[in-house]
């Protein structure tokens, strides 16, 4: 079995594959990257990983903006994990590689445009014959996960499902990172309210409107923003019956969030150039190197000294004619977005080569995969295979009618 993992350099590609080397049924593994020392480090270490034995480790330099160039790396792979972001640049094309290679396709898109536009093409990922299963992450991915199995195996109907995540103090945040956080703040973002889709804007009053506080195990308590990730246009059309979902987000610390919101609110993020003492000077990259430089700083006043996250899914609905509320939970103190993201990712990518999504052709979110199940229960075992704490701590509490809080069991 060969899989391709594209961004392999990356915190989420990295981890990916580190949790991919240690499946028994991987011959051949592919890191491709545009920065070789890095994949090449990464696969030096992979090899010296007793678990990598028996899967041969390779590096390609690729071009992400070159079709060519990713076809001729994913043709003949039984899979390709696409870790390339930003998501709005290099989606949609790189699913336009893996449907002209008839590769099938997993990646970790967490942008609302692109995923519109990928969704938009699978018809020509169904003519292909190709199965391209997109937004396998965290939110989304472990998000939507937990709405199916609450759908399948614990309510008779779901009426609403609000996701809730936060994550911080990672050792390093790429520039790509802190724009997509940027892009959040900027544009429109879908709610599913009523049975009916709305916008509201973060920094709006619309957007003010739609935060709650939410306590996040081992975290405490935050306020959580209107975020712009595709559970809330992916998860009416799979769960019938569904008359609101929600998706909201903060990182810490708090100061290092606002920080980004006052840049966004100034005025300051703007693409267009300015002059400044006779240069040119772009105001979107001057923030994103502001915020960043200040990054350091920021999480020494809070006194924060490594990663955590915690993603929060609360689904309500009725079982047996009587209302009811499950309440999902899945966080760590020890990891963060890498992990978190790389791992449902890897466990979404070793499926979709094994065949287990085999009848399924065209793009398509993770609920709608046929057993959300064992997709958590698989990452879950990678991440104990190399001593990740990220998706191996899921807890499940049931609210009754009554307001009585029950802890269910997950079987995984």
């Amino acid at each position: 079995m060969r899989i391709v993992v594209l961004g392999a350099a990356g915190g989420v590609g990295a981890t990916a594959a580190r949790a991919i080397v240690g499946e028994p049924d991987v011959t051949e593994l592919v890191l491709g990257d545009a920065n070789r020392p890095a994949i090449e480090a990464l696969a030096s270490e992979l090899t010296a990983d007793p678990r990598c034995s028996g899967t041969e480790v390779r590096t390609e330099v690729v071009d992400a903006r070159s079709a060519s160039s990713i076809i001729s790396v994913i043709t003949g792979a039984d899979c390709v994990l696409n870790c390339i972001g930003p998501f709005y640049d290099f989606g949609p094309p790189l699913l336009q590689a893996a449907i002209t290679a008839h590769v099938p396709y997993v990646d970790v898109c967490d942008d609302l445009a692109p995923t519109r536009t990928m969704l938009a093409m699978s018809e020509a990922a169904e003519s292909a014959g190709v199965p391209a299963l997109i937004g396998m992450g965290n939110s989304p991915g472990l998000a939507n996960l937990f709405a199916a199995v609450a759908a399948k195996t614990l309510l008779d109907e779901v009426d609403g499902v609000d996701i809730m995540h936060i994550h911080g103090g990672e050792p390093e945040e790429g520039a790509a990172v802190v724009k997509h956080r940027i892009f959040a703040m900027l544009n429109d973002i879908p709610m599913f309210l009523d049975g009916e889709f709305r916008t509201v804007r973060q920094l709006e009053p619309s957007g003010a409107a739609a935060v709650v506080h939410t306590d996040f195990p081992g975290l405490g308590s935050y306020p959580v923003f209107p975020y712009p990730h595709p559970e809330t246009i992916t998860l009416p059309a799979y769960l019938p019956g569904l008359r609101r979902a929600t998706n909201l987000g903060v990182i810490f610390p708090l100061s290092y969030f606002t920080l980004t919101q006052d840049m966004v609110r100034t005025g300051a993020c703007s693409s267009e150039p300015l002059s400044v003492a006779g240069q040119t000077v772009i105001p979107l990259e001057f923030s994103v190197a502001h915020i960043r430089a200040q990054r350091a700083r920021l999480l020494a006043e809070a006194g924060i000294s490594g990663p955590a996250g915690c993603l929060k899914v609360v689904v309500s609905g009725t079982s047996a004619g009587e209302a009811a509320t499950y309440v999902f939970t899945v966080s760590s103190t020890s990891v963060g977005a890498g992990e978190g993201t790389g791992i449902p990712a890897a466990a979404g990518a070793m499926m979709m080569a094994r065949g287990d999504f085999a009848g399924i052709t065209g793009v398509f979110p993770p609920e709608a995969v046929p057993d959300p199940m064992a997709v958590l229960a698989l990452a879950a075992a990678m991440a104990k295979g190399f001593g990740s704490g990220a998706t191996d701590t899921i807890a499940v509490d049931h609210i009754a009618a009554d307001g009585q809080v029950t802890h269910v069991p997950l079987e995984l």
